[in-house]
């Protein structure tokens, strides 16, 4: 029994107003079917991957080579550069150990300045030259006092990583607070991690390092101060007290007073003295008009007289 014309058509595909029926019955786009079908005439399966042409090849051989040569110069230059990092590092040491050596060389020639002085000048001048070395910074002093000691606060950790972040930090103007309220509280002498204070020191930044009198300072920060058994409760009521008390409160950072005995603040360097010198008189005009005529008659513009 042959299939009439009917049976043909419903076999065929057609179009279905269904757009959600149409897609379940065909799910496959024919442009699909019909490359499977033709890789089944074929016989040949479809290879993912991508084709390198000649020019590719050589752009990829060239690179490979740069990338070649690259590496041994840098592995060849490796032990240069470690040995004059070495170098840099033992002469580095080397300086430090030599200025060491001339600072301790240099206060052992100050003392013996003094000695030589006070032995020249007599009892009562040389009493009233170390009262003023001692007021000016330029000479060691001994007493008990207060010590004020600032740390910058433990490092945190992040929440989301973990890692570690930069803990908040003392900084210069927290010394310079300390140091000027001090001075008001009646301090004789002062000094920052050794480093003594005079009328013309400075407490400055470069960068995150803490320079005093251009010297770095780095933490924990100690400000030793000698002074009279008032100064600790004067202080304690300044504004620099206060504001160190809160600031440590809020971010963790260390602050700290305390009574000490028997503190002893080395000299401060002296400093490089600049004499004034008499300016330059004015020099004569060329004409001639400054110097006195002889015969007391007024000169001519060419400086002659007659």
């Amino acid at each position: 029994m042959s299939d009439g014309p009917g049976d043909g058509r419903r076999n065929a595909r057609g179009f279905t107003p269904d757009f959600l029926t149409e897609l379940f019955r065909n799910p496959l786009d024919p442009g699909y079917a019909d490359a499977a079908a033709q890789r089944a005439k074929t016989g040949r399966a479809a290879r993912p991957g991508w084709s390198v042409g000649p020019v590719g090849l050589v752009v990829i051989v060239l690179l490979g080579f740069l990338c070649a040569v690259a590496y041994r110069q840098t592995m060849a230059e490796e032990p240069g550069r470690a040995q004059a990092r070495s170098g840099l590092v033992a002469q580095i040491k080397q300086r430090q150990g030599e200025t060491d050596e001339l600072s301790v060389r240099a206060e052992q020639l100050r003392e013996e300045v003094s000695r030589q002085r006070e032995a020249a000048l007599g009892g009562s001048r040389a009493a009233q030259l170390r009262d003023l070395e001692a007021s000016t910074g330029l000479g060691r002093v001994r007493g008990d006092g207060v010590v004020v000691r600032l740390a910058d606060a433990p490092p945190e950790q992040d929440a989301l990583s973990g890692a570690d972040v930069g803990p908040p930090q003392v900084i210069y103007s927290d010394l310079q607070g300390v140091a000027n309220d001090l001075w008001g509280a009646g301090a004789e002498a002062i000094a920052i991690n050794g480093q003594r204070l005079t009328s013309t020191s400075t407490i400055r930044s470069a960068g995150k390092a803490i320079l005093v009198d251009f010297r770095p300072v780095t933490g924990p920060y100690e400000v030793s101060a000698i002074g009279p058994g008032s100064m600790r409760e004067r202080y304690e009521a300044s504004r620099s007290a206060s504001t160190m008390r809160t600031v440590a409160q809020k971010t963790g950072l260390s602050f700290a007073v305390r009574d000490a005995d028997d503190l002893t603040l080395p000299a401060a360097p002296e400093p490089r003295l600049r004499y004034a010198e008499p300016s330059v008189s004015p020099s004569v005009s060329p004409s001639g008009a400054d110097e006195p005529s002889g015969s007391g008659t007024s000169p001519s513009p060419s400086g002659g007289g007659r």
